[in-house]
C-alpha cells in the first residue's frame, strides 16, 4: 500500500482514537483540572510521526465538542502540535518524551484559561493545575504506554 495512504490512515485512527477517549472522561477533561486520558497518546509522535498531525486533529475535534471557544480550539489544538513536535524531536530520550506536552499545555492552556475563564484563580494555579493533569496522563498513562509499545513493537515502528 502506498506510504501516503498509510500515514494519512494512521494520523485520522489516532485523531478519532484520541477525541473518542476525550469525550468519553469529558467531565475530567476539560476545566481548570483536566485530567484527559487522551492525553496518554502524546508519547505517540516517538514512535510515529504520523501521530503529529494526528494528536493536532484528535485535539481539534475535541476542543470544537469541548465548548471553551475558539481561543480554546485554535491554541489549545497548536499548542498540541508544537508539544507533538518537540516530543518527535526527543524520541531517542523516551524519559523526556512526555515533557513537552506537559509543559506546554501547563504555560500556554493554563494561560489563556486564566484570562479567559479563571480570572479568579491566580495564573501559576491555573498553569499548575493543567500541568498537573498533563503531567498525570503524559507520565502516569503515556510513558508506560511508550514503553509498552517500545518493548513490544519497537522493530516494527522502525519504518514509521
Amino acid at each position: 500500500m502506498n506510504n501516503k495512504v498509510l500515514y494519512i490512515a494512521r494520523a485520522a485512527l489516532i485523531a478519532a482514537i484520541y477525541t473518542v477517549v476525550t469525550v468519553l472522561v469529558a467531565p475530567y477533561a476539560y476545566g481548570i483540572f483536566q485530567f484527559r486520558v487522551s492525553e496518554a497518546m502524546t508519547v505517540l509522535p516517538a514512535v510515529m510521526s504520523s501521530a503529529i498531525p494526528g494528536l493536532f486533529v484528535g485535539c481539534l475535534v475535541s476542543n470544537i465538542i469541548g465548548g471553551y471557544g475558539p481561543i480554546d480550539i485554535i491554541f489549545g489544538s497548536l499548542t498540541t502540535l508544537i508539544a507533538a513536535i518537540f516530543s518527535r524531536q526527543l524520541r531517542k530520550y523516551p524519559w523526556l518524551v512526555p515533557l513537552p506536552p506537559v509543559i506546554f499545555n501547563a504555560v500556554i492552556v493554563g494561560g489563556y484559561l486564566h484570562f479567559l475563564y479563571f480570572k479568579d484563580t491566580p495564573l501559576l494555579a491555573c498553569m499548575g493545575w493543567v500541568g498537573l493533569g498533563e503531567l498525570l496522563a503524559c507520565y502516569a498513562l503515556g510513558y508506560p504506554l511508550l514503553m509498552l509499545l517500545t518493548k513490544r513493537f519497537g522493530e516494527y515502528f522502525k519504518d514509521w
